[in-house]
């Protein structure tokens, strides 16, 4: 059994530049509702943005040995996106880790599990993602594997696959329909422009969006 695969197939520099300047919420909406991370999965600090290609890890539970063969793998901006077996309780990232990730290039972290250290990783501004903050530590003595696929925050996610998250949660974009979803997530966002433009003028909500036939198959009352 191959542990770790330290070549992947990432999306160009390009297209990962053109989903940075788009919010997760519109590129989830544009995907036809799809990739949605676990909400519980969040921004350790208000204003972090991670946008990149993922390098998976799979870490046996209390146990970050695999964490740090990830980051001795991982090509500058990569996010690795980690599952530790649904236990939580364990601090399975910390500071110095977060200073090998920034000296390595690396895009972020997305850990579906809790960190330590947040107040120096918060300083560092080093992104990250994580369920929460734990101060159990770990150890490092099961293999686990890094670039197979992998179950994150309920979503299926394959090294490669593009990562997007900002405060609203993070979204999921598989490799086979990255320019699909950003070509439609484009348009969504020229949509809205508009869109915003005439609610500027006073037109409400509901009149926009057609929505008093809704309410009257629903049988709003009013007085």
């Amino acid at each position: 059994m191959t542990h770790v695969f330290t070549k992947i197939e990432r999306p160009s520099q390009e297209v990962i530049e053109a989903y940075r300047s788009l919010a997760a919420a519109t590129v989830h909406e544009a995907s036809g509702r799809c990739g949605d991370v676990d909400y519980h999965i969040k921004p350790i600090q208000r204003g972090l943005k991670i946008c990149g290609p993922a390098l998976t890890v799979q870490c046996h539970p209390k146990d970050n040995l695999m964490l740090h063969k990830a980051l001795e793998i991982a090509s500058p901006g990569d996010i690795i996106v980690a599952t530790v077996g649904a236990h939580y309780h364990a601090g399975y990232f910390g500071d110095l880790m977060a200073t090998s990730a920034i000296a390595r290039k690396v895009g972020g972290l997305a850990i579906d599990g809790c960190i330590r250290d947040a107040e120096e990783i918060c300083e560092s501004g080093f992104p990250v993602f994580s369920r929460g903050f734990c101060i159990t530590g770990t150890v490092k003595n099961t293999l686990g594997k890094v670039n197979h696929p992998i179950l994150f925050g309920g979503v299926q996610v394959n090294p490669g696959d593009l990562i997007l998250g900002d405060d609203d949660g993070m979204v999921i974009v598989e490799k086979a329909r990255i320019e699909e979803v950003l070509a439609k997530s484009k348009d969504r966002v020229e949509k809205e422009v508009e869109k915003a433009k005439v609610l500027e003028s006073g037109v409400s909500s509901v009149e926009f969006n057609k929505l008093d036939k809704k309410f009257e198959t629903l049988g709003l009352v009013q007085e």
